[in-house]
């Protein structure tokens, strides 16, 4: 497996915008293939936030892990987060996941980035708490009660 920005690969925008409306377009507000896709440009970066990060194994894309700006608005004080992680059915379960979460710490760590969050469905923390990421607190957004997560990058 290797790691590659969109910025590299921008013929996989198309189906990364499939999977993540596929995944969380029920709760965007005016959620569509074509916005998703188009939102998507913002994040065609190699050196500055926002970028998309894509896990490729034997030429195909398995997953995306996202770093962006203020993902939650009602944190506006919450710059850098981590988000958009997501690994094709069958990938899951060996460890892409985890390793994108690393490369995405990496490389934000290597953009100046001390402090990352995030938000998960898993209240617990799931992988996430696994990787050392440490709760903050349990809130309702966007009618989805999630768990912000936060992980110091300066270690």
């Amino acid at each position: 497996m290797e790691f590659i920005f969109l910025a590299d690969k921008v013929d996989a925008k198309w189906q990364l915008a499939k999977w993540y409306f596929e995944q969380w377009g029920d709760i965007i507000e005016e959620g569509s293939l074509e916005l998703f896709n188009q939102k998507l440009d913002d994040y065609l970066n190699r050196d500055c936030i926002p970028l998309v990060i894509l896990a490729v194994d034997a030429g195909n894309v398995i997953g995306a892990a996202q770093l962006k700006y203020h993902e939650m608005s009602i944190f506006p004080k919450r710059a850098h987060w981590l988000g958009g992680v997501y690994v094709i059915p069958p990938a899951r379960g060996k460890h892409v996941a985890s390793a994108l979460v690393n490369q995405a710490e990496s490389i934000a760590h290597g953009l100046g980035v001390s402090q990352l969050y995030l938000q998960t469905e898993a209240l617990d923390g799931g992988l996430y708490a696994g990787l050392g990421w440490q709760g903050i607190e349990k809130v309702n957004y966007r009618g989805v009660d999630v768990l912000v997560m936060s992980k110091a990058l300066n270690q």
